[in-house]
């Protein structure tokens, strides 16, 4: 099993096994690189051991209070132990960080299995009649031969919808993800599972109307954030694209700390692509140790099996970040700072303005159904996804982010998954279900922070840092994101509407910050890794398209014939056909051949 993800710990190995559980771990070293910091480790008593992945970034504060603790290293790893040592199951709410752990207390003969508040690592779990197993990616369960290699057709709808697989499901069929903010103890058959954190829920007790105080105190908890994510014993590294978020990130780190930022920039000869000037000119400002890595668009395709193959479960983004990541970290960075958060928590994407712009708009829907369903039958017939997308919006009968949030994000409609595939479209899929049942946690907060709730449980968990973690740990680079600092999070969620809604992409963070960040780069255009996957899908990627595409139309929940046929649909130039829902049949066929699914 831990040879199965070797990728996310090349420096060290370790095992411990007794007569009820075996626990194994892979190590990267970044604090504490001493062979005494490996991993499993015990605690001070021998009562407790521990392994665990990710970083918990204040263990230097939590250490002073555990002064009669006998520590023997200096790393956080011991920390956490000595802390649920001393203070049992509930140390959890103490540590700020990324995190997925176990801790097995031999005393009790328990297991205890955590996972940090935002969902950043990974931990999924399979629960069989006879044993408990549990990794951080679904390979190395999978690894172990103790469980079917099926997958979940029940999770396969929302797969199609979203782009990937929500908690609690998975693509294998048994296997499930652990829920963010919890964590669950295996003792004597039994599986009792606690919620220890919900977002949104702490809310702060802050008089808003100071705006200059709001934003000032914004500010101090961002640099707090990244100040925090620069402890480390091996050097730190951040990306640098040359946008807001990455620009802020890199001023703080500045900010923070005596030695020169390091950034990284991924430059191409094509202007279309290319943001290489805006990242030199943010890196003069901080004085940074600039490096700018050529690519040409055609890395990506020849990357492109390597990154499939870096993916633990199957999702239409993650190309990117996996060729990113391995250039850095061939550049000799362990450890790199992303600004990946940043439009999530304000306000950067277009639905944002146009979820607020819908509720000043309430009249239309509370008084005007007749004629919304008016407008919904005049919309043309067919699979146009924006079409179905208008339609959807037009018959809604209330303007809750738990009905329009799926709205907007879907990828596939119901109706063009039920035409595909034999799937069930009927049912909510696992993402519409949280978003119900966390209807009555999110009323009291803001427009514009229900829309960023609903992104930290749909999108951003599942697909965003999902990618994020399987494409860096596949080159060993370990990436922290600042803007997914919960103490952060949990206070700007509660930021009035008023003083967040963006005059101009994220003023209110721009503002924040200010003067930090030059004009060029708060009113540039922002561009991003948008290539040309509707030609390459036709030209050099035909053949390999062509044949997972084949491959999946024998699949017993795929209709073959009319699979076949949108594909068709899309070599002729259909301009209804979106490459991006076809890309994500791909994907499935590649990782269900690799991975011998049934």
């Amino acid at each position: 099993m831990t040879e199965c993800i070797k990728h996310r710990g090349p420096d060290a190995d370790g095992f411990y096994h007794d007569d009820q559980i075996a626990l194994g771990h892979r190590r990267l070293s970044i604090i504490d690189l001493s062979d005494a910091a490996n991993q499993p480790l015990t605690d001070a008593s021998g009562r407790y051991m521990i392994i665990f992945n990710g970083e918990v970034y204040n263990y230097l504060e939590i250490r002073k209070t555990l002064s009669n603790y006998p520590f023997t290293t200096n790393g956080d790893t011991e920390v956490l132990l000595a802390a649920f040592a001393t203070w049992g199951p509930s140390s959890v709410s103490l540590f700020k960080g990324m995190f997925a752990f176990c801790i097995w207390d031999k005393q009790e003969r328990a297991a205890y299995l955590y996972r940090d508040r935002m969902g950043v690592k990974p931990l999924y779990y399979y629960a069989g009649q006879d044993y408990f197993l549990f990794a951080s990616e679904i390979r190395a369960i999978l690894g172990s031969g103790l469980v079917k290699r099926e997958i979940d057709r029940s999770a396969l709808t929302g797969y199609f919808s979203f782009q990937s697989f929500g908690y609690p499901s998975s693509p294998v069929s048994g296997i499930q993800q652990l829920e963010a903010g919890s964590y669950i103890k295996i003792c004597k058959g039994e599986i009792q599972k606690t919620i220890y954190w919900k977002l949104g829920e702490n809310r702060p007790d802050v008089n808003f109307d100071d705006v200059d105080s709001v934003k000032k105190h914004v500010r101090s908890l961002i640099r707090n954030s990244v100040e925090r994510r620069l402890v480390s014993d091996v050097p730190v590294g951040a990306f640098l694209s040359g946008g807001i978020d990455s620009s802020i990130v890199v001023g703080m780190m500045a900010e923070s700390s005596s030695a020169r930022p390091v950034t990284f920039n991924i430059s191409f000869s094509e202007k279309e692509y290319d943001e290489s000037a805006y990242a030199k000119l943010v890196a003069k400002r901080f004085n940074a140790i600039h490096t700018t890595i050529p690519l040409k668009p055609d890395t990506f395709l020849h990357e492109l099996t390597n990154a499939l193959d870096a993916m633990d479960t199957p999702s239409a983004d993650g190309i990117n970040t996996y060729v990113v990541s391995k250039a850095i970290r061939e550049a000799g960075i362990t450890v790199a700072l992303s600004g990946v958060g940043g439009d999530e928590l304000f306000a950067g994407y277009p639905f944002f303005k146009q979820y607020l712009s819908l509720h000043k708009q309430r009249a239309l829907f509370d008084n005007s159904s007749l004629l919304r369903k008016m407008a919904s039958a005049l919309l043309p017939i067919g699979h146009s996804s924006k079409h179905h997308r208008m339609r959807a919006l037009l018959n809604a009968d209330k303007l809750s982010i738990d009905l329009l949030y799926p709205i907007f994000r879907r990828i596939l409609s119901r109706e063009l998954i039920g035409e595909l595939t034999t799937l069930n479209t009927t049912d909510p899929t696992s993402l519409e279900e949280m978003l119900v049942n966390h209807r009555d946690q999110w009323k009291s907060l803001p427009l514009l922070s229900q829309v960023s709730a609903a992104e930290y449980i749909g999108y951003t968990q599942h697909t965003l840092l999902k990618d994020t973690d399987q494409m860096s740990m596949a080159s060993s680079l370990e990436v922290r994101e600042p803007f997914f600092d919960h103490d952060l999070v949990e206070y700007v969620l509660h930021i009035p509407d008023e003083l967040k809604k963006p005059s101009y992409p994220k003023s209110f963070l721009v503002e924040t910050v200010a003067p930090m960040l030059p004009d060029e780069i708060v009113h540039r255009k922002k561009q991003g890794f948008l290539f040309p996957w509707q030609v390459w899908m036709k030209n050099e990627l035909h053949e390999f398209c062509d044949h997972q595409i084949n491959g999946l139309c024998k699949r017993d929940f795929v209709k073959g014939d009319r699979l076949q046929a949108y594909w068709n649909r899309f070599l002729k130039g259909d301009r209804s056909v979106r490459w991006s829902e076809l890309w994500l049949f791909v994907v499935l066929g590649y990782w269900m051949e690799k991975n011998d699914m049934e």
